[in-house]
Protein backbone atom coordinates (compact mmCIF):
# COMPACT_ATOMS: atom_id res chain seq x y z
CA UNK A 1 0.00 0.00 0.00
CA UNK A 2 1.09 3.60 -0.54
CA UNK A 3 1.66 6.33 1.62
CA UNK A 4 -1.79 7.60 0.85
CA UNK A 5 -4.11 4.45 1.95
CA UNK A 6 -1.29 4.05 4.62
CA UNK A 7 -2.34 7.53 6.06
CA UNK A 8 -6.06 7.42 5.38
CA UNK A 9 -5.67 4.18 7.57
CA UNK A 10 -3.80 5.82 9.86
CA UNK A 11 -6.01 8.69 10.49
CA UNK A 12 -9.33 6.62 10.35
CA UNK A 13 -7.24 4.75 13.46
CA UNK A 14 -6.59 7.69 15.66
CA UNK A 15 -9.85 9.52 15.29
CA UNK A 16 -12.19 6.41 15.70
CA UNK A 17 -10.33 5.37 18.80
CA UNK A 18 -10.41 9.14 19.79
CA UNK A 19 -13.98 9.90 19.71
CA UNK A 20 -14.83 6.95 21.65
CA UNK A 21 -13.86 9.16 24.26
CA UNK A 22 -15.01 12.62 23.59
CA UNK A 23 -18.30 11.33 22.86
CA UNK A 24 -19.02 9.90 26.59
CA UNK A 25 -17.69 12.77 28.21
CA UNK A 26 -19.47 15.47 26.55
CA UNK A 27 -22.81 14.18 27.77
CA UNK A 28 -21.57 12.46 30.94
CA UNK A 29 -20.20 15.92 32.23
CA UNK A 30 -23.93 17.04 32.42
CA UNK A 31 -24.99 13.86 34.43
CA UNK A 32 -22.69 14.88 36.96
CA UNK A 33 -23.83 18.21 36.94
CA UNK A 34 -27.41 16.43 37.49
CA UNK A 35 -26.18 14.28 40.18
CA UNK A 36 -24.25 17.13 41.78
CA UNK A 37 -27.59 18.94 42.02
CA UNK A 38 -29.58 16.42 43.16
CA UNK A 39 -27.37 15.37 46.06
CA UNK A 40 -27.86 19.47 47.29
CA UNK A 41 -31.08 19.76 46.39
CA UNK A 42 -32.50 16.44 48.23
CA UNK A 43 -29.77 15.58 50.00
CA UNK A 44 -29.89 11.92 49.51
CA UNK A 45 -26.14 9.95 49.93
CA UNK A 46 -27.30 8.14 46.31
CA UNK A 47 -26.49 11.26 44.28
CA UNK A 48 -23.43 11.84 46.10
CA UNK A 49 -22.35 8.27 45.55
CA UNK A 50 -23.30 8.72 42.00
CA UNK A 51 -21.26 11.70 42.19
CA UNK A 52 -18.24 10.22 43.50
CA UNK A 53 -17.97 6.88 41.61
CA UNK A 54 -18.97 8.86 37.48
CA UNK A 55 -16.15 11.68 38.35
CA UNK A 56 -13.64 9.30 38.32
CA UNK A 57 -15.04 7.99 35.07
CA UNK A 58 -15.10 11.18 33.84
CA UNK A 59 -11.64 12.01 34.58
CA UNK A 60 -10.45 8.68 33.17
CA UNK A 61 -12.07 9.07 29.71
CA UNK A 62 -10.81 12.90 29.52
CA UNK A 63 -7.35 12.23 30.11
CA UNK A 64 -6.98 9.18 27.78
CA UNK A 65 -9.38 11.47 25.41
CA UNK A 66 -6.74 14.67 24.90
CA UNK A 67 -4.08 12.07 24.50
CA UNK A 68 -5.51 10.92 21.16
CA UNK A 69 -6.51 14.09 20.34
CA UNK A 70 -2.69 15.46 20.69
CA UNK A 71 -2.02 12.54 18.83
CA UNK A 72 -4.26 13.23 15.87
CA UNK A 73 -3.38 17.06 15.70
CA UNK A 74 0.24 16.34 15.00
CA UNK A 75 -0.73 13.66 12.09
CA UNK A 76 -2.28 17.50 10.24
CA UNK A 77 1.48 17.89 10.33
CA UNK A 78 2.96 14.61 9.59
CA UNK A 79 1.01 13.02 7.04
CA UNK A 80 -1.33 15.62 5.20
CA UNK A 81 0.94 18.66 5.09
CA UNK A 82 -0.71 20.28 1.98
CA UNK A 83 -4.21 20.09 3.47
CA UNK A 84 -2.99 22.83 6.44
CA UNK A 85 -0.77 24.57 3.91
CA UNK A 86 -4.37 24.73 1.50
CA UNK A 87 -6.78 24.81 4.29
CA UNK A 88 -4.90 26.18 7.06
CA UNK A 89 -6.33 29.30 7.45
CA UNK A 90 -9.59 27.83 8.17
CA UNK A 91 -9.09 24.67 10.20
CA UNK A 92 -5.74 26.17 12.26
CA UNK A 93 -7.73 28.95 13.90
CA UNK A 94 -11.03 26.34 14.57
CA UNK A 95 -8.61 24.03 16.28
CA UNK A 96 -7.21 26.73 18.18
CA UNK A 97 -10.25 28.80 19.61
CA UNK A 98 -11.29 24.70 20.76
CA UNK A 99 -7.92 24.72 22.71
CA UNK A 100 -8.23 28.30 24.43
CA UNK A 101 -11.96 28.27 24.58
CA UNK A 102 -12.82 24.91 25.94
CA UNK A 103 -9.94 23.08 26.77
CA UNK A 104 -8.49 24.93 29.55
CA UNK A 105 -12.04 25.48 31.36
CA UNK A 106 -12.01 21.37 31.36
CA UNK A 107 -8.58 20.90 32.66
CA UNK A 108 -8.90 23.50 35.16
CA UNK A 109 -12.34 23.16 36.62
CA UNK A 110 -11.81 19.54 36.59
CA UNK A 111 -9.74 19.45 39.63
CA UNK A 112 -12.25 21.36 41.70
CA UNK A 113 -14.68 18.36 40.86
CA UNK A 114 -12.33 16.21 41.66
CA UNK A 115 -10.26 17.18 44.95
CA UNK A 116 -12.04 20.37 45.82
CA UNK A 117 -15.72 19.07 47.35
CA UNK A 118 -14.62 19.25 50.79
CA UNK A 119 -11.96 22.44 50.47
CA UNK A 120 -14.63 24.86 48.44
CA UNK A 121 -18.38 25.99 49.44
CA UNK A 122 -21.24 23.76 47.66
CA UNK A 123 -21.72 25.92 45.21
CA UNK A 124 -18.72 26.80 43.62
CA UNK A 125 -18.60 23.25 43.61
CA UNK A 126 -21.40 22.99 41.89
CA UNK A 127 -20.10 26.10 39.49
CA UNK A 128 -17.03 24.13 38.64
CA UNK A 129 -19.40 21.03 37.46
CA UNK A 130 -21.33 23.28 35.30
CA UNK A 131 -18.41 25.12 33.82
CA UNK A 132 -16.44 22.00 32.51
CA UNK A 133 -19.61 20.57 31.36
CA UNK A 134 -19.65 23.99 28.96
CA UNK A 135 -16.36 23.41 28.44
CA UNK A 136 -17.40 19.72 26.40
CA UNK A 137 -20.20 21.71 24.56
CA UNK A 138 -17.40 24.55 23.44
CA UNK A 139 -15.02 22.24 22.61
CA UNK A 140 -17.53 19.95 20.68
CA UNK A 141 -18.94 23.31 19.03
CA UNK A 142 -15.60 24.04 17.28
CA UNK A 143 -14.33 20.67 16.19
CA UNK A 144 -17.60 19.98 14.39
CA UNK A 145 -17.40 23.62 13.21
CA UNK A 146 -14.09 22.60 11.08
CA UNK A 147 -15.66 19.28 10.49
CA UNK A 148 -19.13 20.50 9.08
CA UNK A 149 -17.46 23.16 6.76
CA UNK A 150 -15.34 20.18 5.47
CA UNK A 151 -18.11 18.81 4.07
CA UNK A 152 -20.32 21.51 3.33
CA UNK A 153 -18.04 24.73 3.05
CA UNK A 154 -18.74 28.30 2.86
CA UNK A 155 -17.49 31.69 3.67
CA UNK A 156 -14.18 31.32 1.75
CA UNK A 157 -12.33 32.43 -1.45
CA UNK A 158 -9.92 30.53 -3.13
CA UNK A 159 -6.59 32.00 -4.59
CA UNK A 160 -4.72 30.99 -7.39
CA UNK A 161 -2.26 28.99 -5.46
CA UNK A 162 -5.21 26.95 -4.85
CA UNK A 163 -5.05 28.72 -0.86
CA UNK A 164 -8.46 28.90 1.08
CA UNK A 165 -9.14 32.27 2.73
CA UNK A 166 -11.67 33.14 5.00
CA UNK A 167 -14.29 35.68 3.74
CA UNK A 168 -16.94 35.69 6.42
CA UNK A 169 -15.95 33.44 9.61
CA UNK A 170 -19.62 33.52 10.27
CA UNK A 171 -20.46 31.35 7.10
CA UNK A 172 -17.40 29.38 7.78
CA UNK A 173 -18.64 27.92 11.18
CA UNK A 174 -22.36 28.02 10.81
CA UNK A 175 -21.86 26.19 7.25
CA UNK A 176 -25.12 24.34 5.78
CA UNK A 177 -24.36 21.31 7.69
CA UNK A 178 -23.25 22.49 11.07
CA UNK A 179 -26.32 22.81 12.82
CA UNK A 180 -27.52 19.15 12.13
CA UNK A 181 -24.25 17.53 12.46
CA UNK A 182 -23.84 19.89 15.98
CA UNK A 183 -26.88 18.32 17.14
CA UNK A 184 -27.18 14.81 16.02
CA UNK A 185 -23.36 14.60 17.69
CA UNK A 186 -24.66 15.60 20.80
CA UNK A 187 -27.58 13.45 21.47
CA UNK A 188 -25.29 10.49 19.97
CA UNK A 189 -23.43 11.48 22.62
CA UNK A 190 -26.14 11.58 25.73
CA UNK A 191 -26.85 8.38 24.31
CA UNK A 192 -23.61 6.74 24.67
CA UNK A 193 -23.33 8.07 28.01
CA UNK A 194 -26.85 7.01 28.63
CA UNK A 195 -26.18 3.14 27.99
CA UNK A 196 -22.94 3.57 29.75
CA UNK A 197 -24.28 4.49 32.72
CA UNK A 198 -27.46 1.64 32.37
CA UNK A 199 -24.72 -0.94 31.72
CA UNK A 200 -22.28 -0.28 34.41
CA UNK A 201 -25.14 0.20 36.85
CA UNK A 202 -26.77 -3.20 35.59
CA UNK A 203 -23.21 -5.05 36.10
CA UNK A 204 -23.00 -4.12 39.66
CA UNK A 205 -26.47 -5.47 39.92
CA UNK A 206 -25.00 -8.94 38.30
CA UNK A 207 -21.89 -8.67 40.61
CA UNK A 208 -23.93 -7.93 43.27
CA UNK A 209 -21.89 -4.72 44.41
CA UNK A 210 -24.63 -2.14 43.92
CA UNK A 211 -24.39 0.84 45.46
CA UNK A 212 -27.37 3.05 47.00
CA UNK A 213 -26.75 5.07 43.87
CA UNK A 214 -27.23 1.75 41.58
CA UNK A 215 -31.00 2.41 41.47
CA UNK A 216 -30.79 6.41 40.71
CA UNK A 217 -28.35 6.05 38.02
CA UNK A 218 -30.29 3.51 36.12
CA UNK A 219 -33.00 5.15 36.68
CA UNK A 220 -31.54 8.67 35.25
CA UNK A 221 -30.28 6.62 32.28
CA UNK A 222 -32.94 4.83 31.41
CA UNK A 223 -35.02 7.97 31.04
CA UNK A 224 -32.72 9.89 29.15
CA UNK A 225 -32.00 7.43 26.53
CA UNK A 226 -35.99 6.85 25.71
CA UNK A 227 -36.67 10.63 25.22
CA UNK A 228 -33.57 11.50 23.23
CA UNK A 229 -33.77 7.97 21.29
CA UNK A 230 -36.80 9.76 19.70
CA UNK A 231 -35.86 13.52 19.63
CA UNK A 232 -32.34 11.95 17.56
CA UNK A 233 -34.64 10.31 14.72
CA UNK A 234 -36.38 13.37 13.45
CA UNK A 235 -32.66 14.72 13.87
CA UNK A 236 -31.56 12.28 12.23
CA UNK A 237 -34.12 12.71 9.32
CA UNK A 238 -33.62 16.48 9.05
CA UNK A 239 -29.87 15.85 8.80
CA UNK A 240 -30.65 13.03 5.53
CA UNK A 241 -32.53 16.04 4.10
CA UNK A 242 -29.37 18.45 4.36
CA UNK A 243 -27.32 15.71 3.11
CA UNK A 244 -29.98 14.94 -0.23
CA UNK A 245 -29.50 19.16 -1.02
CA UNK A 246 -25.86 19.86 0.12
CA UNK A 247 -23.91 15.82 -0.60
CA UNK A 248 -26.90 13.88 -2.46
CA UNK A 249 -23.36 11.81 -4.09
CA UNK A 250 -23.26 10.25 -0.51
CA UNK A 251 -26.75 10.10 -0.21
CA UNK A 252 -26.82 7.83 -2.94
CA UNK A 253 -23.96 5.63 -1.56
CA UNK A 254 -25.61 5.28 1.42
CA UNK A 255 -28.41 4.30 -0.41
CA UNK A 256 -26.40 2.40 -3.22
CA UNK A 257 -28.60 4.13 -5.83
CA UNK A 258 -26.76 3.73 -8.75
CA UNK A 259 -28.99 5.18 -11.30
CA UNK A 260 -31.48 7.74 -10.86
CA UNK A 261 -34.88 6.33 -9.30
CA UNK A 262 -38.36 8.13 -9.44
CA UNK A 263 -39.84 7.11 -7.27
CA UNK A 264 -36.94 5.15 -5.20
CA UNK A 265 -37.55 1.99 -3.14
CA UNK A 266 -35.69 2.10 0.41
CA UNK A 267 -33.01 -1.02 0.27
CA UNK A 268 -33.19 -2.65 3.48
CA UNK A 269 -30.10 -4.80 2.33
CA UNK A 270 -28.07 -5.52 -0.36
CA UNK A 271 -24.72 -6.37 -1.48
CA UNK A 272 -23.67 -3.45 -3.91
CA UNK A 273 -21.46 -4.13 -6.39
CA UNK A 274 -18.84 -1.35 -7.99
CA UNK A 275 -17.97 -3.26 -11.40
CA UNK A 276 -21.31 -3.89 -12.19
CA UNK A 277 -22.76 -0.68 -10.63
CA UNK A 278 -25.86 -2.72 -9.39
CA UNK A 279 -27.22 -4.35 -6.14
CA UNK A 280 -26.97 -7.98 -5.58
CA UNK A 281 -29.31 -10.25 -3.29
CA UNK A 282 -31.48 -6.77 -2.38
CA UNK A 283 -34.37 -6.33 -0.14
CA UNK A 284 -36.03 -2.96 -0.94
CA UNK A 285 -39.40 -1.38 -0.22
CA UNK A 286 -40.90 0.27 -3.27
CA UNK A 287 -41.26 3.80 -2.99
CA UNK A 288 -40.22 4.00 0.80
CA UNK A 289 -37.15 5.44 -0.14
CA UNK A 290 -38.24 8.27 -1.66
CA UNK A 291 -41.09 9.08 1.58
CA UNK A 292 -37.87 8.55 3.82
CA UNK A 293 -35.61 10.43 1.89
CA UNK A 294 -37.96 13.42 -0.25
CA UNK A 295 -40.56 13.44 2.07
CA UNK A 296 -42.39 12.88 -1.12
CA UNK A 297 -44.10 9.42 -1.99
CA UNK A 298 -42.92 9.23 -5.51
CA UNK A 299 -40.11 11.53 -4.83
CA UNK A 300 -36.57 11.48 -7.72
CA UNK A 301 -33.36 10.74 -5.72
CA UNK A 302 -30.42 10.94 -8.30
CA UNK A 303 -28.39 7.62 -8.99
CA UNK A 304 -24.73 7.80 -8.77
CA UNK A 305 -24.19 7.34 -12.20
CA UNK A 306 -25.16 11.34 -12.69
CA UNK A 307 -21.93 12.69 -10.30
CA UNK A 308 -18.21 12.89 -11.68
CA UNK A 309 -17.65 11.29 -8.13
CA UNK A 310 -19.06 9.37 -5.71
CA UNK A 311 -17.77 7.65 -2.60
CA UNK A 312 -16.95 3.93 -1.99
CA UNK A 313 -20.21 2.66 -1.46
CA UNK A 314 -19.81 -0.62 0.03
CA UNK A 315 -18.65 0.65 3.40
CA UNK A 316 -20.71 3.55 3.69
CA UNK A 317 -23.96 1.15 2.30
CA UNK A 318 -22.92 -1.19 5.26
CA UNK A 319 -21.60 1.52 8.00
CA UNK A 320 -25.28 3.72 7.86
CA UNK A 321 -27.08 0.50 8.26
CA UNK A 322 -25.20 -0.66 11.23
CA UNK A 323 -25.86 2.94 12.50
CA UNK A 324 -29.53 2.29 12.38
CA UNK A 325 -29.47 -1.04 13.29
CA UNK A 326 -28.05 -0.12 16.99
CA UNK A 327 -30.52 3.02 17.13
CA UNK A 328 -33.54 0.75 16.42
CA UNK A 329 -32.21 -1.49 19.50
CA UNK A 330 -31.59 1.44 21.50
CA UNK A 331 -34.82 2.45 20.74
CA UNK A 332 -36.74 -1.03 22.14
CA UNK A 333 -33.67 -1.15 25.15
CA UNK A 334 -34.58 1.97 26.61
CA UNK A 335 -38.46 2.10 26.39
CA UNK A 336 -38.77 -1.39 27.56
CA UNK A 337 -36.18 -1.19 29.71
CA UNK A 338 -37.79 2.04 31.18
CA UNK A 339 -41.32 -0.15 31.47
CA UNK A 340 -39.98 -3.17 33.45
CA UNK A 341 -38.00 -0.93 35.87
CA UNK A 342 -41.24 0.55 36.49
CA UNK A 343 -42.87 -1.93 37.07
CA UNK A 344 -39.86 -3.88 39.61
CA UNK A 345 -40.98 -0.64 41.59
CA UNK A 346 -37.78 0.88 40.39
CA UNK A 347 -35.76 -1.61 42.47
CA UNK A 348 -33.05 -3.15 40.62
CA UNK A 349 -32.22 -6.35 42.37
CA UNK A 350 -35.71 -6.95 41.17
CA UNK A 351 -35.06 -6.85 37.68
CA UNK A 352 -35.03 -10.25 36.09
CA UNK A 353 -31.45 -11.36 35.39
CA UNK A 354 -31.72 -11.62 31.46
CA UNK A 355 -32.92 -8.17 31.78
CA UNK A 356 -29.40 -6.87 33.85
CA UNK A 357 -27.99 -8.61 31.13
CA UNK A 358 -29.37 -7.18 27.83
CA UNK A 359 -28.23 -4.06 29.66
CA UNK A 360 -25.22 -4.79 30.59
CA UNK A 361 -24.40 -5.36 26.79
CA UNK A 362 -25.26 -2.08 25.57
CA UNK A 363 -22.99 -0.69 27.86
CA UNK A 364 -20.66 0.07 24.58
CA UNK A 365 -23.51 0.55 22.26
CA UNK A 366 -23.22 3.64 21.75
CA UNK A 367 -19.65 3.74 20.56
CA UNK A 368 -20.81 0.97 17.67
CA UNK A 369 -23.14 3.66 16.41
CA UNK A 370 -20.97 6.55 16.80
CA UNK A 371 -18.23 4.49 14.94
CA UNK A 372 -20.81 3.99 11.73
CA UNK A 373 -22.25 7.39 11.84
CA UNK A 374 -18.86 8.71 11.46
CA UNK A 375 -17.51 6.20 8.82
CA UNK A 376 -20.75 7.17 7.01
CA UNK A 377 -20.01 10.61 7.78
CA UNK A 378 -15.70 10.63 6.43
CA UNK A 379 -15.78 8.29 4.23
CA UNK A 380 -18.93 9.31 2.29
CA UNK A 381 -16.52 12.72 1.63
CA UNK A 382 -14.35 10.94 -0.16
CA UNK A 383 -12.65 11.48 -2.52
CA UNK A 384 -12.50 15.11 -1.13
CA UNK A 385 -10.74 16.19 1.94
CA UNK A 386 -12.55 19.63 1.51
CA UNK A 387 -15.92 18.48 -0.25
CA UNK A 388 -15.75 19.33 -3.96
CA UNK A 389 -12.61 21.46 -3.38
CA UNK A 390 -9.55 19.35 -2.49
CA UNK A 391 -8.98 16.08 -3.33
CA UNK A 392 -7.33 13.77 -0.72
CA UNK A 393 -5.14 12.05 -3.02
CA UNK A 394 -3.83 15.85 -3.44
CA UNK A 395 -3.28 16.55 0.78
CA UNK A 396 -1.24 13.61 1.36
CA UNK A 397 2.46 14.28 2.29
CA UNK A 398 5.10 13.30 -0.11
CA UNK A 399 8.06 13.46 2.20
CA UNK A 400 7.50 10.53 4.37
CA UNK A 401 7.67 6.95 2.79
CA UNK A 402 5.23 4.42 2.88
CA UNK A 403 7.17 1.93 4.97
CA UNK A 404 7.41 4.52 7.68
CA UNK A 405 3.80 6.08 7.63
CA UNK A 406 2.59 1.62 8.01
CA UNK A 407 5.40 0.99 10.78
CA UNK A 408 3.89 4.07 12.71
CA UNK A 409 0.64 2.50 11.93
CA UNK A 410 1.20 -1.00 13.47
CA UNK A 411 2.62 1.27 16.74
CA UNK A 412 -0.91 3.33 16.72
CA UNK A 413 -2.59 0.35 16.53
CA UNK A 414 -1.26 -2.01 19.42
CA UNK A 415 -1.13 1.52 21.57
CA UNK A 416 -5.15 2.05 21.33
CA UNK A 417 -5.37 -1.42 21.65
CA UNK A 418 -4.01 -1.68 24.70
CA UNK A 419 -5.40 1.62 26.06
CA UNK A 420 -8.89 0.32 24.87
CA UNK A 421 -8.21 -2.51 26.60
CA UNK A 422 -7.29 -0.69 29.53
CA UNK A 423 -9.97 1.95 29.85
CA UNK A 424 -12.72 -0.99 29.79
CA UNK A 425 -10.71 -2.80 32.62
CA UNK A 426 -10.44 0.07 34.50
CA UNK A 427 -14.62 0.99 33.96
CA UNK A 428 -15.12 -2.96 35.30
CA UNK A 429 -13.06 -2.22 38.35
CA UNK A 430 -14.29 0.62 39.18
CA UNK A 431 -17.94 -0.70 38.74
CA UNK A 432 -17.15 -3.56 41.24
CA UNK A 433 -15.34 -2.09 43.76
CA UNK A 434 -16.14 1.57 44.14
CA UNK A 435 -16.41 2.09 48.23
CA UNK A 436 -18.66 5.11 49.07
CA UNK A 437 -17.36 8.15 51.11
CA UNK A 438 -18.97 9.38 54.09
CA UNK A 439 -20.89 13.01 53.18
CA UNK A 440 -18.76 15.56 54.96
CA UNK A 441 -21.45 18.44 55.66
Amino acid sequence: MDALILSRIQFALNISFHILFPVISIALSWYLVFFRYMWGKTGKQGWLVAYQFWVKVFAITFAVGVVSGVTMSFQFGTNWPIFMEKAGNIAGPLLGYEVLTAFFLEAGFLGIMLFGRERVSQRLHLIAACIVAIGTLISAFWILALNSWLQTPAGYSIDANGVFHVENWLEVIFNPSFPYRFTHMILASVLTASFLVVGLSAWQVIKRCATEATGLIMKTGLSFAAVVIVVQIFVGDAHGLNTLEHQPAKLAAIEAIWHTEKPAALNLFAYPDEKTQSNKFDISVPHLGSLILTHDWDGEIKGMDQFDYHPPVAPVFYAFRVMVAVGVLMLLTSWFGWYRYRKSGWNPNKLPRWVLYLFSGMTFSGWVATLAGWYVTEIGRQPFLVYGLLRTSDSVTQAVPADHVGLTLVFYFLLYGAMLLSYIAVLKHLAEHHHTEPSKQ
